[in-house]
């Protein structure tokens, strides 16, 4: 039994008090941020909790190396192939790169799992991965046993080269939504939509790379990833793609080890909802935490311009600040958030009209995440939105918004130390 591990994970969601009064009786107002997502997604109840199997499998390791075959319910993460040994890698693969496509949903309550298989098989600087599951229910509703009609097929190549400083991926997956009883989030209108029951077919193909060289008294690093899709958005063509690029540098010989960076992001948006064409890229099963801190958009039909700072005064401790830019790619679109299917009642998508307008929203925001004990995080966070005309078409009143929160994590399996 030395060449297999196992998991059995069991979990036991529950929201408290959600509030009654945070869904709009105005259809393109919606659901006013999560707590109103929390109490529509499970049955309008302000006190919705469950247990539900979270993870089950079992995994076989065939020898040294990364070799490896993994069957049952898990977690997976697209862009976590492998672990970088460069610091500086290692931090942007999973803030920067991983989960744009596939995650498991985090810092929702329910979370998402997969019932299906993977495999790895890499040795040193290289790694190929290859999945194919179903997902399940859950994210913001506190079930999550049941399989959705939503499957996943995902194959990756990655390797490391130039002394571990360069870190590059190329991959392919399909995406498939059976769920043809459920209206579709796009920009054609509701009778069209309520009339599609074909199902959604989307194959992707991308690449991406991360970067750190030495300069002077820091290091230089530079990210980019894109990608392209096709296949069918029920009898629609689907043809869009998306692509980031992003730099920055960072102090290594100041204590704190400051790091400036900026991006630019830029995902494809329908500009004919009457033509045989979808053209908004679509986020399949991403968990969108990492790339919205704020969660009111998504990577869909939209244009990101950003500028962060990362400082760390102490070792376990790292403060961060965002400024971002937000536009529409297409006013012709829609204003898109969330993370993909969680439910067989509703499509996961969340759409609002741009009602022709492209200019969204400017962002700040700041979070300070402390390692407190060697069980105990502490976590801040705070944002202001600062609403465009694409939000105050729809929010007249007052188009701007802020959101903050207290985060305690405790660590059940560590020892009950200080550093």
């Amino acid at each position: 039994m030395r060449n297999w591990d196992w998991r059995l994970e069991i979990t036991q969601p529950t929201i408290i008090d959600a509030p009654d009064y945070a869904v709009s009786p105005v259809t393109a107002q919606g659901q006013l941020g999560f707590g109103g997502t929390y109490y529509a997604a499970n049955g309008n109840n302000s006190y919705p909790a469950a247990a539900f199997l979270k993870q089950a499998f079992a995994r076989y390791n065939f020898g040294e190396g990364d070799k490896n075959l993994r069957l049952g319910r898990f977690e997976f993460f697209d862009g976590l192939e492998t672990k970088p040994k460069n610091p500086t890698l290692a931090y942007l693969q999973p803030n920067r790169v991983a989960q744009r496509l596939v995650g498991n949903f985090s810092f929702t309550v329910a979370q998402r799992s997969f019932d299906g298989v993977d495999a790895h098989y890499g040795q040193g600087s290289w790694d190929i991965t290859a999945m194919a599951a179903r997902a399940n229910q859950g994210v913001f509703n506190m079930n999550g046993n049941p399989e959705l009609n939503v499957d996943v097929q995902y194959l990756a190549y990655t390797k490391s080269d130039w002394k571990d400083r360069f870190l590059w991926r190329v991959f392919a997956i399909g995406y498939h939504d059976g769920r043809t009883g459920i209206a579709k989030t796009d920009n054609r209108p509701l009778p069209v939509r309520q009339a599609d029951h074909q199902n959604i077919r989307i194959g992707t193909y991308g690449a991406d790379f991360l970067t750190a060289i030495p300069a002077g008294p820091g290091q230089f690093d530079f990210i980019g990833w894109g990608v392209l899709q096709n296949g069918q958005w029920g009898p629609q063509d689907q043809r869009a793609g998306a692509w980031t690029a992003e730099g920055g540098y960072q102090f290594l010989h100041v204590a704190s080890t400051p790091w400036f960076r900026s991006g630019w992001f830029r995902s494809s948006g329908d500009n004919n909802p009457s033509d045989n064409k979808h053209g908004t890229f679509v986020e399949l099963l991403p968990t969108p935490r990492g790339y919205a801190r704020f969660p009111i958009y998504n990577l869909m039909n939209l244009e990101d311009g950003f500028v962060q700072v990362i400082d760390r005064p102490r070792k376990p401790w790292e403060l961060r600040s965002d400024l971002h830019w937000i536009q529409l790619t297409s006013g012709k679109d829609l204003w898109y958030s969330g993370g993909g299917a969680f439910d067989n009642k509703v499509f996961g998508f969340t759409g609002r009209p741009s009602n022709g307008h492209s200019s969204m929203t400017s962002i700040f925001d700041i979070s300070s995440d402390w390692h407190a004990t060697h069980y105990l995080d502490v976590n801040l966070y705070y944002a202001y939105s600062w609403g465009k005309s694409v939000v105050g078409a729809i929010y007249p009143a007052n188009r701007n918004a802020q959101m903050g929160y207290l985060e305690l994590v405790y660590h059940w399996n560590t020892p009950l130390a200080r550093h």
